[in-house]
């Protein structure tokens, strides 16, 4: 009997093994997809879901994917992103809807689970419609509408008996295409559906020919037991006023969950949560048959926590909390991971400035942020784009990234990168103004009080938000909410977000009414309530007092000439051509395509182009400069005219040539290290209206023995040290420190002057350094045009297998060697590595000094050179050592 109790025990472990080990399974369904057109289909989903039934002349599917993805893998299609490729692709609109209507089919081999297993089937986004097979049977009721909407099936019952099931999915477009006129949004009609709106084109993007039409989101098969762990909702609260360092006071965790029993019986069991393993809290719950509960546990004291905060205030701590319920026969039957970062998001009201003020942990944060519109115009999401985009926008020193109204929610793969680089996140719902009727537009179709009323289906809007809200919430980087880009939602949607959704689901977020309310910033100027775009002149940016939390502003951005070549045609390389204010500028017809915005008057201080590479050579001149002086400008009067500022915009998902930090291909250009530069926490500027250097201190600690240098260097590199000014300064500040004019404007008579400001610590270590390029008294840079070359001496060192230190020397007794830039490339073809990611770039190195940049590319190709040219460098390729 000891024997058989024995192996009854062993038995019961290995049960209950399996059972965790069922509990935990789930997998992704993106491999092994056919699909075909409708017209080329005559059967039904009943039988083109019988594992046994021929396809014949179906092709490879991508899913995730649209449709013009798909037909672009199988070179169906030539890359819309290149040159005026897009043109030969068949537009929806013109075409209907039959024409990007299509079948899928998947393959995938799942055995009916024992005992009260349950198998479940998700789909997180399908654009638009879509009815599901699965062995014969279909498994959705209804027709599934809607582009957001998340779709769970228990499809227990219908796999096969031998393990083999075929899974058939047919893909409606949305319903209204909408017109592409050119207008914003085209003519407004697409935003009928629930969907996104830039895909009838913008004035940054051309229309996507399908309207993204497809199984756009990830596929996923979950196993569970007889309960299933469903929405968990991870609140945590920081009571007080906290600073990163030393050892916090306790914060709070509430956790709640739905529990679906799909059982005729009542369940009885435990369900728990662990923090880093650790166990937490736990609470025996029953649960009625057939029915799902919502259960909040009991609230949590964590006590010593590891607070996360934005980036450039302290570290991103997160916890790993698992979320179980565990039967009455002690067996896993599903559980939930969720990362949670320790935090508490406040704002308040800004008498001073008139607009809304974020708070993280008790702590005011001034926003330096930048407006994203989605990954890739045709949903080709990854983990590693997001995770390199995010970086990118941690290494521009920003803290907030605003999802813009006319595309969707953003992906959980974002939100983790966000939670890892420190990126606040503001997240628009799917309305915009220019579709939604703002304003008259004679591009749209219908008035404006008609499209106010869009979309047409407003309960399946309200549980789109609903879906979505359950889908983010979790996530410690969200920030706010808003109901929509320049305008309200309809009334009925709005009054459910605010009295009855984010209440209810959420409750820890501001919500603002659309982008650029009064109640995120109120408008004392008229117009629009965000803006200007296109470059300004870099007084303006410290002299006129705008909007004072600007939800938009900004627009240049053209890359480089590797940027262009990868889209732009040889024969269409030529630079655009200012010819005054009075008469529009002559530009090639592909770069008005990609949505060229004119650089105007501002090339031509540093001489005309030659050509298209010198014209782009001078542009990230220009680039540098706008972003350093925009966000030094606004920091300059940070808790005095502004609490933040958001940049139009930091990114493109197509290949345009305006408003980007780094280009589609992950690139990065000028205008992401001249806010590198401006944006950092702590750094020293110079005025160029008053001639007053200034510092900002936009983190915590104030500082009390830091030594500002200002210095002075001609053309010829002779340089002068105008001022040594001790610096004491509080924290989150900006503080004035000499008026020096009148010194720097006799410096930059006649050929114009370079400007460094550095701040020392008591060592005097480096911990800020500002290098500007000034125009002589009329507004050229003559002085620049005329420079000698500068004999830099570069070495380039492998610092670890997927990084590298380059090195630039500059010789005494010579020139500045002025803007140099560095880039990671295959020492074979010399295109470069992307993404890479600089410490530092656009550099400019004083004589008798050197510079060093570091260079990290989550790659293990050991086979790299480093390409370098700069304004008076010559252009070169160097072996790594």
């Amino acid at each position: 009997m000891k024997k058989n109790r024995g192996q009854f025990s062993i038995i019961c472990a290995l049960l209950f093994c399996y059972s965790s080990l069922q509990a935990q399974d789930q997998y992704e369904l993106n491999t092994g997809w056919q699909c075909a057109n409708i017209a080329k289909v005559t059967d039904k989903g009943e039988a083109l879901s019988n594992p046994t039934h021929t396809l014949t002349g179906w092709m490879p599917a991508t899913v995730p994917g649209t449709v013009l993805t798909t037909l672009l893998n199988n070179k169906e299609v030539p890359d819309p992103f290149y040159g005026m490729n897009n043109e030969k692709i068949p537009d929806i609109f013109h075409t209907g809807n039959d024409h990007y209507t299509y079948w899928f089919v998947k393959d995938f081999d799942e055995a009916q689970p024992a005992a009260d297993g349950q198998v479940w089937l998700h789909f997180r986004g399908v654009n638009y419609s879509s009815d599901i097979f699965l062995n014969g049977k279909k498994v959705n009721g209804e027709t599934h509408h809607g582009m957001f909407l998340r779709q769970t099936y228990n499809i227990t019952s219908l796999l096969a008996k031998d393990g083999h099931n075929r899974l058939a999915v047919i893909i409606y477009p949305a319903p209204f295409a909408g017109n592409p006129n050119g207008g914003q949004g085209g003519d407004g009609t697409i935003a009928k559906n629930v969907a996104h709106q830039y895909t009838a084109g913008w004035d940054w993007i051309q229309p996507i020919r399908d309207r993204n039409t497809g199984i756009w989101d990830k596929v996923t098969i979950e196993k569970t037991g007889v309960v299933n762990v469903k929405n968990p909702h991870v609140i945590t609260l920081v009571p007080g006023v906290r600073k990163p360092q030393g050892v916090q006071a306790p914060a709070t965790i509430q956790v709640a969950a739905e529990l679906e029993n799909t059982s005729g019986e009542a369940v009885s069991g435990t369900l728990k949560y662990s923090l880093d393993g650790k166990t937490a809290v736990s609470q025996k719950v029953t649960l009625a048959p057939h029915a799902t509960t919502t259960v909040k546990l009991p609230d949590y004291t964590l006590q010593k926590p590891r607070l996360w905060w934005p980036n450039g205030y302290g570290p991103q701590a997160m916890y790993k909390l698992q979320l179980q319920f565990v039967t009455a026969a002690n067996t896993i039957s599903d559980k939930e991971d969720v990362e949670v970062g320790v935090r508490e998001i406040q704002t308040s009201w800004n008498a001073v400035t008139g607009s809304r003020q974020v708070a993280v942990n008790g702590q005011k944060i001034f926003i330096k942020g930048g407006n994203w519109i989605i990954s890739d115009a045709m949903l080709r999401f990854s983990k590693a784009r997001y995770d390199a985009e995010v970086r990118f926008h941690r290494d521009m020193n920003l803290n907030l990234i605003r999802i813009w109204g006319g595309a969707l929610t953003e992906r959980p793969e974002f939100y983790e990168a966000c939670d890892k680089y420190g990126m606040l996140v503001f997240q628009d719902f799917w309305f915009s103004g220019d579709c939604n009727g703002r304003w008259v537009d004679p591009m749209k179709k219908e008035d404006q009080a008609t499209r106010r009323k869009y979309p047409d289906d407003h309960g399946l809007a309200i549980r789109s938000v609903a879906d979505q809200v359950k889908m983010i919430r979790n996530y410690a980087s969200l920030a706010l909410y808003c109901g929509g880009n320049e305008i309200v939602p309809p009334a009925d949607i709005l009054k459910a977000m605010k009295d009855s959704i984010l209440p209810s689901l959420d409750g820890t977020r501001y919500f603002f009414d659309y982008s650029n309310s009064d109640s995120m910033s109120h408008n004392t100027l008229g117009g629009n309530g965000d803006g200007p775009y296109g470059i300004q002149s870099l007084a303006t940016f410290w002299s006129h007092r705008t909007f004072p939390f600007n939800s938009e502003i900004g627009s240049v951005g053209v890359g480089d000439y590797a940027s262009l070549e990868r889209f732009i045609p040889k024969e269409n390389m030529i630079p655009p051509v200012y010819n005054g204010s009075k008469k529009p500028m002559t530009e090639d017809s592909v770069w008005h395509y990609h949505k060229y915005i004119g650089y105007d008057e501002y090339i031509d201080p540093y001489g005309k182009a030659k050509d298209a590479k010198d014209f782009t050579n001078k542009a990230q001149l220009v680039n540098y400069d706008q972003y350093r002086g925009l966000m030094e400008g606004f920091s300059a009067h940070m808790w005095e005219w502004y609490t933040g500022v958001i940049i139009w915009k930091t990114q493109n998902p197509w290949t345009a040539m305006r408003g980007q930090m780094y280009d589609y291909y992950l690139d990065p250009n000028a205008c992401l290290y001249g806010l590198h530069n401006g944006s950092e926490p702590l750094h020293a500027m110079y005025n160029p209206i008053d001639g007053i250097v200034m510092v900002a201190n936009n983190t915590f600690t104030a500082y009390n023995n830091l030594q500002l240098e200002v210095q002075t260097v001609d053309m010829n590199g002779r340089s002068e040290m105008l001022r040594e000014i001790p610096v004491e300064i509080k924290a989150t500040t900006t503080k004035k420190f000499a008026a020096l004019k009148d010194d720097i404007d006799a410096k930059r008579k006649g050929q114009g002057t370079f400007l460094r400001l550095r701040l020392l610590d008591a060592r005097k270590k480096v911990v800020s350094e500002n290098f500007y390029w000034l125009p002589d008294e009329k507004g050229n840079y003559s002085g620049l045009q005329q420079m000698a070359a500068a004999n830099v001496q570069v070495t380039a060192k492998r610092a670890a297998k997927d990084s590298i230190t380059v090195t630039l020397s500059n010789p005494a007794n010579g020139p500045v060697a002025f803007f140099n830039r560095v880039a990671v490339v295959d020492a074979k073809t010399k295109e470069r590595i992307l993404p890479a990611f600089y410490n530092d770039n656009y550099v400019s190195v004083m004589p008798g000094e050197k510079k060093t940049v570091t260079i990290s590319y989550p790659t293990a190709n050991s086979n790299v050179a480093i390409e370098l040219y700069g304004w008076n460098v010559k252009e070169q390729y160097l072996s790594v050592q």
